[in-house]
């Protein structure tokens, strides 16, 4: 008898100890585990199986015989005494499909987002995480929480933490010529969040936006579940060529093109820049993996050069630190400020406090700047050391697209893109598709091979596996 309450009373966490027996028993008897008129275990053994004293085990029981589910005999014991009526079908009821809006269709339509938890070949956008600087994060944690104390447990600006947003304000005026407040710098969990924040504000059904072609799928997917028309913006060896027309919104990569790592040339901004202020549109600016140029310096923000406030630009901690990290910024221009604030206060109110100090701290202390200058030496090689198997062993079968930095290099592929990644699938290697980045009819077959996350070994090993599956195939 004590045993199963033993098990349903050690599952039992919110109360005092006499409610958590009352659940107990409460929960034995609707579940039908205890039955009608069936005794109970003295309140004197109950004790000694539960390991509670006597007192509780007596008030408990009283508890629930003045609620009805227990009935007490003198002389004769505590006894079951209620009974629940069973149910009709000890089947389960079959579940019913669940009706979704269009737009909630939408999202699904996308398969969602799978990042692998850990460096798989050739998983892309993943940083590498053993180099990470553990033990300096671990300490100014433990600094930051004891200088914080309880203030780092209470609800935050929706903002974001000001020395943090001072922080990325020094940082991406010194190292990416943004010229901002650091009021203008919001703080969010990612750089999608940013993007459905931007949608939900800035998009009504039917309105236009544009975005390159091929481009990042979670702009598009932010676009059209906020009913946007998404038109593709094509792109060439300068970036994306000025168009003709007008659109609320243009998503652009400028300092590295997702997916071909072109770079958008200084005319194109301009041109796009007085395309936005002739329009009255938004550029939204996403600089991602800026960090991360290898051939040459990377050009500063396309915020730098905005002189009419119409640029928006984003980016992320998670490739620069790291991805369970959730955070995120986004400069906006000055009248921006309040009414993104408060829109971003509805989406989830605000970043959680202590990692936005911790990360603050890592910046001000020069961490940061240290950490990016390995990476881009560790990333360069391993990037290297792909391109050399890619033309060494590969070359027949795909062909690498010139890309000065990132932390995945796009290639080309001839034959069937869509089958060989699911072979390649069975073989244990993650192949991101680069076809499904195209909205148009037409697409490039190819895959955006991941190397910031493995090591030199690792890589050789994940294109010995892909060379014996393209000579296997033909």
């Amino acid at each position: 008898m004590a045993s199963p309450l033993l098990k349903l009373f050690q599952h039992q966490t919110s109360g005092g100890v006499r409610e958590r027996l009352c659940s107990t028993l409460r929960l034995a008897i609707n579940r039908h585990h205890l039955h009608a008129g069936q005794q109970l275990p003295s309140s004197r053994q109950l004790a000694q199986d539960l390991h509670l004293s006597r007192v509780t085990v007596e008030a408990a029981y009283g508890q629930l015989e003045s609620e009805g589910y227990l009935r007490r005999e003198t002389g004769r014991g505590t006894f079951v005494g209620i009974s629940i009526p069973a149910s009709r079908s000890t089947l389960p009821a079959r579940p019913q499909p669940a009706r979704f809006s269009v737009r909630g269709q939408q999202v699904l339509a996308t398969g969602g987002c799978q990042d692998p938890p850990f460096p798989h070949a050739f998983a892309a956008g993943s940083p590498e995480l053993r180099a990470f600087p553990h033990d300096i994060w671990r300490r100014l944690s433990s600094s930051v929480q004891r200088a914080l104390g309880s203030a780092a447990m209470g609800y935050g600006d929706p903002g974001g933490y000001l020395p943090l947003r001072s922080a990325l304000a020094d940082y991406l005026a010194l190292s990416r010529g943004v010229v901002c407040q650091p009021e203008q710098v919001i703080i969010l969990t990612s750089s999608q969040q940013a993007l459905q924040l931007l949608a939900m504000m800035f998009v009504d059904p039917g309105d236009e936006v544009w975005m390159e072609e091929p481009g990042y799928p979670g702009a598009r997917n932010a676009f059209l579940t906020a009913g946007a028309e998404v038109r593709g913006i094509a792109v060439d060896a300068e970036g994306a060529r000025p168009a003709s027309g007008s659109a609320k919104l243009m998503y652009l990569t400028p300092s590295h093109h997702y997916p071909t790592g072109v770079t958008l040339s200084l005319p194109r901004r301009l041109a796009w820049l007085d395309w936005a202020q002739r329009n009255q549109s938004w550029l939204i600016e996403d600089d991602y993996d800026s960090e991360f140029h290898y051939d040459e310096r990377p050009i500063p923000a396309l915020q730098g050069l905005d002189r009419h406030q119409r640029v928006i630009t984003l980016g992320t901690f998670s490739k620069s630190l790291f991805p369970s990290l959730r955070l995120a910024w986004m400069v906006v221009p000055s009248a921006l400020i309040t009414p993104i604030g408060q829109a971003r206060s509805v989406l989830d109110g605000h970043s959680a406090l202590l990692p936005q100090a911790v990360t603050a701290a890592f910046l001000q202390q020069g961490h940061f700047a240290s950490h990016l200058r390995l990476m881009r030496q560790l990333y360069h090689s391993r990037r290297d050391r792909l391109l050399e198997q890619i033309e060494q062993r590969l070359s027949p079968w795909i062909t690498p697209i010139a890309s000065g930095g990132g932390l995945q290099l796009t290639v080309k592929l001839q034959k069937d893109e869509a089958r060989l990644t699911a072979l390649a699938a069975q073989e244990g290697l993650l192949l991101p598709r680069l076809s499904p980045l195209y909205a148009g009819p037409e697409s490039q077959q190819g895959w955006m091979l991941g190397f910031a996350a493995l090591t030199p070994d690792e890589i050789e090993a994940g294109c010995n596996k892909l060379l014996r599956l393209l000579q296997r195939e033909g």
